[in-house]
């Protein structure tokens, strides 16, 4: 462990389920906003199936059928379809667009915040997220994640799992890439980063989709670091 230590200059993050609580942060704001502006729904029903086509309408830029276009407008797409399906078409332009803006108001897994701020002390700290500049720029800011700089994969006009997100990364830093951690509670990013040659560290998240979760219980490889969160991650990192 003490090599991954002196090793790994940056370590980057998967966000949405990673280190913010989508599921429960969208369930929780879309109730209070229904209640408040009369619209009733499953609001968790309604957040697990707009999650639920966040890789679809990826696929579509990553596949070349269309032009790279932010994650801010595939949500807003995927929406649409939504309010129809939820039967919520009264909503209003300025309400649609609130409730688009919900992905900019996520809250963090309760380790978050402590844990990236130690490793903050030792590393270059950045979001590494599907997410565009300004969404996780105001999840930042609503959660008080206190990324070093913000790596969209915007700015790489590509989408993870393609290899360009990764490696873009470490051309941006000017590092190589096993100077460079990708940490995630997901095991299919991770092993698209260590392909590339990155470091790898994975937690699990087993709430993230709810009680009934199968998916990224346990570290499906065998990865640099397998953590319990966050800050587990932090002590293992030595800070």
């Amino acid at each position: 462990m003490s090599s991954l230590t002196t090793t790994v200059k940056a370590m980057v993050f998967d966000t949405f389920g990673s280190v913010v609580d989508w599921r429960g942060s969208i369930t929780r704001d879309l109730t209070r906003w229904g209640q408040e502006n009369g619209f009733e729904a499953d609001w968790t029903a309604f957040a697990v199936k707009w999650r639920s086509m966040y890789q679809p309408s990826m696929e579509a830029v990553r596949s070349g059928k269309r032009p790279f276009t932010i994650l801010d407008v595939l949500h807003r797409e995927s929406l649409e379809v939504l309010i129809k399906e939820f039967g919520l078409e009264a909503m209003t332009e300025a309400q649609r667009v609130h409730v688009n803006k919900v992905w900019h108001r996520l809250d963090g897994w309760p380790d978050a915040v402590g844990g990236l701020t130690r490793l903050k002390s030792k590393y270059i700290i950045a979001p590494l997220s599907n997410g565009n500049i300004s969404l996780l720029t105001d999840i930042a800011k609503y959660t008080g994640l206190p990324w070093d700089l913000n790596l969209s994969t915007e700015v790489f006009r590509c989408y993870k799992p393609q290899p360009q997100s990764y490696l873009g990364v470490c051309a941006a830093l000017q590092l190589e890439p096993g100077e460079v951690m990708m940490c995630a509670a997901h095991n299919d990013d991770l092993l698209a980063a260590r392909n590339v040659g990155l470091k790898t560290a994975f937690w699990p998240r087993p709430t993230e989709h709810g009680p009934g979760q199968t998916t990224n219980l346990v570290a499906a490889h065998d990865w640099d670091i397998v953590a319990r969160d966050i800050r587990d991650l932090a002590t293992q990192m030595g800070v």
